[in-house]
């Protein structure tokens, strides 16, 4: 499956006639798409029932990806933070097994230090076997070795754009999952993507899925509400083009 969706699961009017009717945006965002990336869970703590609450919303087959708090990832710099890290992934287990992936969003200043990773990405992978999708910002990350480093933890690189980087044009790391966010382009957040864009991501991820990798890509163009419009567009498409 190629899990297309967005960063929440707020359904903005001009689009909520493409979703069924139900109790909650959740549960009518679930019934057309397969995957979410949780970005609350960056800015504040959630109560474990909270987790399960989401879990129960959605169905059998849907997947959540939750991104870790900014005090482990830009306060502590994934230094010295077991005891945080222990108490997300207990809140986070409410999800149970839609908990399907971790997102580690980077601050642009924190370079590569293999030593500082190690140990934190070694206590990570002893915690959670599913996938675990890295998005570093600073250039020291995107350099070869880095990437045959991540992949011996199947750690997968983001392809984020915009792109910082050259070599971050493609994802890297892990070849076994393929993580794609997309934050709009030219304006953060705000910009919609063309569709001549989406044509060519579309075959993209096609491609990628052959391959036999996990792909997701993540639509977060939010603050303009273009995040879901984008993602019923690139799920047509790959639908259309995968036959």
């Amino acid at each position: 499956m190629i899990r297309i969706g967005c960063a929440g699961w707020t359904l903005p009017v001009p689009v909520q006639a493409a979703f069924p009717p139900g109790p909650s945006h959740l549960q009518r965002y679930a019934q057309v798409f397969p995957a979410c990336e949780i970005n609350s869970s960056f800015h504040r703590p959630h109560q474990p029932a909270t987790w399960a609450r989401w879990a129960e919303a959605v169905p059998a087959d849907f997947g959540f990806c939750a991104k870790l708090p900014r005090t482990i990832t830009h306060e502590r710099r994934l230094q010295d933070c077991g005891a945080l890290l222990s108490t997300f992934l207990a809140q986070s287990a409410g999800l149970g097994d839609k908990l399907h992936c971790l997102l580690v969003q980077l601050p642009p200043s924190l370079a590569f230090d293999q030593a500082v990773a190690a140990r934190f990405f070694g206590l990570l992978r002893d915690h959670h076997a599913g996938g675990i999708a890295v998005e570093p910002r600073h250039a020291s990350w995107f350099e070869p070795s880095v990437d045959g480093w991540m992949a011996g933890l199947r750690l997968a690189r983001v392809l984020a754009d915009p792109v910082r980087h050259e070599a971050g044009r493609a994802p890297g790391g892990w070849p076994g999952l393929v993580y794609l966010r997309l934050h709009g382009t030219p304006r953060m957040y705000y910009s919609a993507y063309p569709s001549e864009l989406l044509q060519a991501l579309a075959r993209r991820l096609l491609l990628a899925q052959a391959g036999g990798a996990q792909v997701w890509c993540i639509f977060d163009n939010t603050a303009g509400q273009a995040a879901a419009g984008n993602a019923l567009e690139l799920q047509r498409l790959v639908q259309t083009y995968g036959g």
